[in-house]
């Protein structure tokens, strides 16, 4: 229940930050513009609350939290007086609506920056792409666990996300691809991944999979080195020293198991089975966990328990593979732009072999897939937060600025048109595109949601 709480609660801070920044897009550019603007509304439907502002604006926030809109004046939809006519938007030069309509994808983009910029200032921390284990297609290509992946057809990867994103497009377009691997040594080689060996039924979602890659990942032994007192553990009879070796008969390769399986089988109402393994011989011990709160509407079980420090040859692998991603005020101003451009060419990049049908609609994320999102990262931390809110806003940014009537991008086609034969398009013709936008744009909706849905129950 506080994992759905929790969910609803960031989508609706994440929408509300994202839209209020788009429609401010267009609402500031369109008093720059001398269009007076009606109305400023956060949602559709039934107002929650509104205000009349002194400058004649009425602001709104509305019930269904799915998007908002700037009202102006337009001759086009009701009657405006004369005096007023000079501060309607259809009376505005087409530059001047250019300006206006473009202005809210804009902001998103701005809002994506300042919220990367941010990231990098407050620090993300941030995984390389070494290599777990290797199978398959990778390790025909000679990649080793230990491996770092440098750059992927000579294009750097410092963080997995980097070269996943890399490795996915290569990867839909069956190409063979030049690694460059850092090795466990310090020494640099060149690898060729021929991708065209991916069974042509590959799930992209799945792609490291496929080529036969598993990140690396800390493995602690799961030894307890500290125990609370008064704690679950405490009370159960844990002790400084036990090797967990199991929790409800599942067993535990390393300590990360520990908590994910008290978080799957345990409950603060009733016991939970830890086996122990002590001076040669295994303990069934019953724990009762204990419910922390780590947010406004989460919590997470606790047992009690710490794991005993990793050794140095264990702490020199994880400085190489972990990292805090931090800059100063004017590097991360760099680096913001830079993962920006990084994800906005592979956004696209994804959106144009979806409608070639070479990449999968599976990758489209509807509302409930977003509040999941929303609520893992903010969990996770700001830093994550701030990732999410920026990934989301340039979404939003790329989404609205596609030629379809309905959305910004869908206006600014006409526009151009306009510009092209010297006359607005036709309001029948408009009507029309209204009508086949709302049917594209329910259409891309149904299949969101449906992904959500499958996500769910799979």
């Amino acid at each position: 229940m506080s994992e759905f709480l929790g969910s609803i609660w960031w989508l609706l801070v994440a929408l509300g930050l994202l839209i209020t920044f788009h429609e401010f897009g267009h609402f500031w550019v369109a008093r720059r513009m001398g269009v007076r603007v009606l109305k400023f509304s956060i949602g559709f439907g039934k107002a929650l609350w509104s205000r009349k502002g002194r400058d004649g604006t009425e602001y709104v926030i509305a019930a269904i939290p799915l998007g908002g809109y700037v009202k102006m004046l337009d001759e086009r939809e009701g009657e405006v007086e004369e005096r007023d006519l000079d501060q309607a938007f259809n009376r505005k030069s087409v530059w001047a609506r250019i300006a206006i309509v473009i202005a809210g994808p804009a902001f998103n983009l701005i809002f994506t920056l300042l919220a990367f910029w941010l990231m990098f200032v407050v620090g993300m921390p941030e995984s390389r792409p070494v290599i777990g284990e290797t199978s398959g297609i990778a390790a025909a290509a000679g990649i080793k666990s230990g491996d770092r992946i440098v750059s992927v057809d000579g294009e750097a990867t410092e963080t997995w996300s980097h070269a996943l994103l890399n490795l996915i497009t290569h990867a839909l377009d069956r190409d063979r691809v030049t690694l460059e691997v850092e090795q466990t040594d310090g020494s640099h080689h060149k690898l060729l991944l021929d991708l065209g060996q991916l069974d042509s039924n590959f799930k992209e979602e799945r792609t490291l999979e496929a080529i036969g890659i598993t990140p690396w990942r800390l493995k602690i032994p799961a030894l307890v080195g500290e125990v609370t007192p008064q704690s679950p553990a405490y009370r159960a009879g844990i002790k400084v020293g036990d090797r967990i070796t199991g929790v409800a008969g599942e067993n535990v390769p390393d300590w990360a198991w520990v908590g994910a399986l008290v978080q799957q089988h345990g409950s603060s109402d009733g016991p939970l089975t830890v086996t122990v393994e002590r001076d040669g011989g295994l303990l069934d011990l019953e724990i009762f966990p204990e419910s922390t709160k780590t947010g406004t509407f989460s919590s997470r079980l606790i047992l009690g328990i710490t794991n005993e420090p990793a050794d140095a040859a264990l702490q020199d692998q994880a400085k190489r593979a972990y990292y805090l991603h931090k800059y100063g005020p004017l590097e991360a101003t760099t680096a913001a732009f830079a993962e920006m451009s990084h994800m906005t060419s592979a956004t696209l990049g994804l959106l144009g072999r979806m409608l070639t049908g070479t990449a999968s609609v599976r990758n489209l994320s509807g509302p409930i897939s977003i509040a999941r999102f929303a609520n893992d990262s903010a969990n996770a931390g700001l830093s994550s937060f701030l990732f999410f809110l920026g990934a989301i806003s340039l979404s939003l940014g790329i989404l609205n600025l596609l030629p379809i009537p309905v959305l910004d991008g869908g206006h600014l086609l006409y526009y151009l048109i306009e510009l092209v034969k010297g006359s607005p398009v036709s309001e029948q013709m408009q009507a029309q595109g209204q009508y086949i936008g709302l049917v594209a744009l329910f259409g891309l909706m149904g299949v969101a949601f449906f992904n959500d849905i499958l996500r769910l129950v799979g």
